[in-house]
């Protein structure tokens, strides 16, 4: 347990975390972003290496995502960084819940994949995101897994939400894993909807329905000439539903007659951040 003089002492830390996790989102340059961004990351190594710092939720940093699985065995923490407009990199690293720090930095290289729906991938090539929930499952073989659910700001005119998932080999985290199984000939390691940045798109696990559920999208003409066809909700919900180890997925999760529940889903609210949430934010006077 955090106690004494060690509390304190990360309470401390987290002030100046806090400090520079708003200049990350809110300083008005792309300089002044990053530096606040390089400054922050040894500055919140230094207070997660304070034995038991896995107990200290860090209520502050309020623009800095810390999401746990149900059973608490680790954490990650995930935050943005805007470089320019439409242009931004992700930060993350996962914190094993131990007495002893045990931390994996997650270094964003979301940009150079070339088929980020099949490839697997270590912790120096991660599909960066914000993550806004963890839930565990069993593979086919058993061996435990974890659904990452992510949001993206990705483009000017787009967003993206990820559903990812997280295997160890060796004690070591991988992301991706070739689970999702489309039809009988199609299978993919994580599910990426992309869609305009005017939309509000559900993606997450649904307790109630016991799958994982998604807006339905279709292609829309931008509202400017210059923004093409995006994509954005239709109003109907598909899906992907666990069986053994796999999630296979569901085109229609309310058919056709089921009209009521359908509704009363779309008007549940969201466990997950809107996306303004993660966008930087003016300073208050």
């Amino acid at each position: 347990m955090l106690t004494g003089a060690d509390l304190k002492l990360v309470q401390n830390i987290e002030d100046t975390i806090a400090v520079l996790a708003r200049g990350v989102m809110n300083a008005e340059s792309s300089d002044e972003r990053l530096y606040a961004c390089h400054e922050m990351i040894p500055t919140l190594v230094r207070a997660l290496k304070i034995n038991h710092s896995f107990d200290y939720p860090f209520p502050r940093l309020e623009t800095v995502s810390i999401t746990y699985p149900p059973d608490s065995s680790f954490r990650i923490f995930t935050w943005q960084l805007k470089i320019s407009d439409g242009e931004f990199k992700y930060y993350g690293a996962l914190q094993w819940n131990q007495p002893v720090l045990k931390l994996v930095p997650l270094a964003d290289r979301s940009d150079e994949l070339t088929d980020p729906e099949v490839q697997l991938l270590k912790p120096a090539n991660w599909y960066g995101a914000v993550y806004y929930n963890i839930y565990p499952f069993k593979l086919s073989d058993q061996s435990q897994a974890w659904l990452l659910f992510g949001y993206d700001s990705y483009a000017v005119n787009d967003r993206r939400k990820i559903i990812d998932v997280m295997t160890m080999k060796q004690g070591n985290p991988i992301f991706g894993a070739p689970v999702f199984k489309m039809n009988k000939n199609l299978t993919k390691s994580r599910i990426i909807y992309q869609f305009s940045a005017d939309a509000a798109v559900k993606v997450n696990f649904d307790e109630q329905e016991n799958m994982i559920v998604c807006d339905h999208l279709t292609s829309q003409q931008g509202q400017l000439p210059s923004q093409g066809n995006t994509m954005v909700p239709d109003g109907s919900y598909e899906g992907f539903k666990l069986e053994k180890g796999y999630w296979k997925y569901i085109e229609e999760v309310f058919p056709s007659g089921n009209a009521q529940n359908q509704r009363a889903f779309r008007n549940k609210p969201a466990k997950e951040p809107p996306p303004d949430d993660l966008q930087p934010k003016k300073q208050k006077n």
